[in-house]
């Protein structure tokens, strides 16, 4: 056998997976299947590196490992193909997105294919190519239709860089999450989906994803935000109809000494009025809509308000109080509204010091004495309810709550309601390399849709790329003039484009009949292949790419078209590859701005893909942050060199030996263990454990312990298990062993339980807690056989020096501690 040559080998094995076309997968037959997949990427320009392969390598491996298990596994790839990078792109480098695009898709699948990755071609989808934006229009329509898609002016995120709308959930610390350029508000005529009438159904819907991470769980909770509360209703002084705000405290509407209303409130208009100060509180109310919500959210952010000069009335005291305005209340919360009870809330008590205005107890401590007037943090819902009439005597809890919107309702000033943090989808955007809207402005007609015969709406190709602000689309005459499909008058296009989740939270159904032009999907192949059984990807989508999907998913649900509510059964969340960067001195997340990637081409040249597959899954627990070690890299490639070795040398082992019980323990040990390992994604266990067998099976032949009839069968075990981490080399192996069919058609080996028992073991011995021998026991000896073998040996002996033993504390298959007298008192 020649030696390890893992370019040959690898070009070898990719050149025949490709030719054979070995991951396609016939969906007519359903029967064991598996449909697993990897979150599919955004072509973005970059190489792929060491860190990015962390996710399709674990992927691999499990595909792999789900074929030789017999499960006919469906394991699919596109292309996340729009987006603001292959714009900028065009800007920066006079190169028009789509084929910016379509090289980086190139590039890529140059690189998969160089890690061994299998992928069914022939589902293949690209989002930004018309026949699948198409559909993305088709559903848009739908949506249109039955009112889950609507137009209205709206304050929206403005990124002045990328000169685009975000949704609230891409503005990170109040800046954009794309480009980092601080984020300032506008208002503009926006598309928005209605996921607010799916809220309810997409908090339960988390109660059935026991395969999914705990924390993104939290996390989509969170961000849908259920609370349940009460509106309160404060009719004005004026007899102008009253104010409505949601709170979910209704117990402390007795310590409501003022309103807040958001500026951007439609009732603040009309209150501004004849106000004195209206030309300087209009000017105010501009200068807080152009400020980032993350500054007006922040409880430690300064607060700023104007009082509108007019007086409600709280229904629980009769009193009348002021109407404010403040930045520190949003629009987008309850009613845009709140009662100001600043003896119970940390921003209203430090707004009403700041404007001197009045504190009022509600809930009063029993074990010290408060006052209002001293109070410099609020008082949160301690002790019992005071100078409230029927409620006093009350303690916090669900139940008072529940008795004070009783009262409210009955008395006519209020009514129960549950509220949600989360809002409707944004998914207008005002650049050119998204899916363009389907809809047109007809002077007579209005907002008439594209009709479905005349999808899709397809981007032209000839459009300006200036880097002038505003939307490309809106300057391309030949695109935005047409004809109303209604009336055939003259009428304009939409120009803004979709979001680029809309693309991402259905593209899995889309999978599954890429090549139908005739329907979105097919639902009879649908409901037999989908929801996905095993969904691979980063935790950084745990809330917008999860949420927009299982909100899709609901969608086509209802539209009678999947069986099926959640998208996803399974979700595993990998873990992040970081590596020290010379640019920041720290351990950073690998990153060609912070310099620290490494490059897999390298990698592969020198030591080959099987190598960077080992090493990388054997890094650590796969959905932990692991530290990238180039160093310890070479270990990976001379456990490969030390298999090729022993496979060379396998058949020197003897015809027969004394007993072969010890490496087919071994054997069945590792068969047991990896396949635990695969099953539970602990990838890296599953690497050491075949690094032990490997060490069994190199002890047996070169100590000719064991027949030749056993160590064969041992390396064939072997290349069995490690084919899902190290394919190449191990088909390449398992060819030169005389086998005819591939490991990856092969079966997966199964354990004989009855081979994992030991007749004799190897124990340590302590006494009073050292280590002083190991010796062989029966491996069926209960502690006093096995405390007697010990004190058998000499060394033993001379350590207990003649002292009684007081007790001996075994750990069965592990070791004996032999306490003395001495020691035990």
């Amino acid at each position: 056998m020649s030696g390890y040559d893992h370019r040959a080998i690898e070009q070898k094995w990719q050149e025949r997976w490709e030719k054979q076309r070995v991951a396609e997968v016939d969906l007519r037959s359903a029967r064991d299947k598996y449909y697993m997949l990897m979150m599919f990427p955004y072509p973005s320009g970059d190489r792929l590196h060491v860190g990015h392969g962390r996710n399709y390598i674990l992927g691999d491996a499990l595909y792999r490992y789900l074929r030789m298990r017999g499960r006919r596994a469906l394991n699919p790839m596109g292309w996340d193909a729009f987006g603001l990078p292959a714009e900028n792109a065009a800007i920066q480098r006079g190169v028009h997105p789509r084929d910016w695009t379509l090289d980086n898709i190139k590039v890529m699948k140059r690189q998969f294919r160089r890690w061994g990755i299998l992928y069914d071609w022939s589902k293949e989808v690209t989002s930004c190519l018309p026949d699948y934006y198409r559909w993305n229009q088709w559903l848009f329509l739908r949506m249109l239709e039955r009112g889950l898609a609507y137009k209205r002016r709206a304050p929206v995120n403005w990124c002045p860089s990328c000169r685009t709308v975000l949704a609230n959930e891409q503005v990170i610390d109040g800046a954009c999450e794309r480009c980092g350029t601080e984020v300032v508000q506008r208002d503009l005529e926006q598309w928005f989906l209605r996921i607010t009438d799916y809220a309810e159904r997409l908090l339960e819907g988390l109660e059935s994803l026991a395969g999914w991470p705990e924390k993104v769980l939290l996390m989509q909770r969170n961000w849908i935000g259920r609370s349940e509360g009460a509106e309160i209703d404060f009719p004005l002084v004026s007899g102008a109809p009253p104010i409505t705000v949601f709170t979910t405290r209704p117990d402390t509407l007795h310590g409501a000494t003022f309103l807040v209303l958001a500026p951007e409130h439609p009732r603040v208009a009309e209150l501004v009025g004849e106000h004195p100060d209206r030309p300087e509180i209009e000017a105010w109310i501009e200068r807080v809509r152009k400020t980032p919500r993350i500054e007006r959210e922040g409880e430690g952010s300064a607060k700023s308000g104007r009082d509108l000069g007019a007086r409600a009335i709280n229904p629980a005291t009769g009193e009348a109080i002021p109407v404010w305005i403040a930045d520190y209340v949003l629009p987008d919360y309850g009613s845009g509204a709140i009662m100001a009870v600043p003896a119970h809330d940390a921003r209203d008590l430090a707004f009403a010091r700041q404007e001197g205005l009045p504190v009022r107890l509600v809930y009063h401590p029993t074990e010290r004495a408060v006052r209002a007037e001293d109070l410099s943090e609020p008082i949160l819902h301690e002790g019992e309810i005071r100078g409230c009439g029927e409620f006093d005597g009350a303690t916090d809890g669900p139940e008072t709550i529940h008795r004070f919107v009783e009262w409210l309702a009955a008395a006519g000033k209020g009514r129960p309601r549950v509220t949600y943090r989360l809002r409707d989808w944004l998914i207008s955007r005002q650049r050119y390399w998204g899916t363009p809207i389907p809809v047109v402005y007809c002077e007579g007609c209005g907002i008439v849709p594209v009709p479905d015969d005349r999808l899709p709406v397809e981007l032209p190709y000839e459009v300006e790329f200036s880097g002038r602000e505003g939307n490309p689309l809106a300057r391309c005459e030949s695109f935005v003039s047409t004809s109303c499909p209604a009336c055939g008058a003259p009428a304009r296009r939409e120009t803004d484009t979709m979001d680029t989740f809309v693309d991402s939270s259905w593209y899995y159904l889309r999978y599954l009949s890429p090549r139908d032009s005739a329907q979105i999907f097919d639902p009879e192949t649908t409901s037999r292949w989908a929801p996905v059984d095993q969904y691979i990807g980063g935790i950084e989508h745990a809330i917008l790419h999860l949420l927009y999907a299982r909100f899709v998913c609901r969608v086509v649900h209802d539209f009678g078209l999947v069986p099926f509510e959640e998208p996803f059964r399974n979700l595993f969340n990998q873990g992040m590859i970081t590596r020290y960067s010379e640019r920041t001195g720290r351990i950073e997340k690998m990153s060609k701005s912070k310099g620290n990637t490494v490059s897999p081409d390298t990698l592969i040249d020198e030591m080959g893909a099987d190598t960077e597959r080992v090493y990388t899954l054997f890094l650590g627990p796969p959905e932990d942050e692991v530290e990238w070690n180039d160093e310890a890299v070479t270990g990976a490639y001379r456990f490969l060199q030390r298999l090729w070795r022993v496979a060379e040398r396998v058949g020197e082992a003897p015809p027969t030996a004394p007993s072969d019980a010890e490496l087919e323990r071994a054997r069945h040990h590792a068969i047991a263990r990896v396949a635990r390992d695969f099953e539970r994604f602990k990838f890296n266990t599953a690497v050491a454990a075949l690094m032990e067998l490997l060490n069994a099976l190199t002890k047996a032949v070169e100590g000719k312990t064991a027949s030749r009839l056993c160590c064969e069968a041992t390396m064939d075990t072997l290349l069995q298990l490690l084919h899902p981490i190290a394919p190449h080399v191990t088909e390449e192996l398992w060819e030169r062993r005389g086998h005819v069919e591939t490991l990856l058609d092969s079966d997966w080996p199964v354990a004989d339980e009855s081979k994992l028992k030991r007749d004799r073991l190897q124990i340590v011995v302590q006494v009073d807690g050292k280590l002083r021998d190991r010796i062989e026991v029966d491996a069926d000896w209960g502690e006093r056989e096995v405390r007697a073998a010990a004190l058998d040996s000499d060394k033993v002996r001379e350590h207990v020096g003649g002292r009684e033993i007081a007790k001996a504390v075994l750990v069965p298959g592990r070791l004996v501690n032999l306490v003395t007298r001495k020691e035990a008192s």
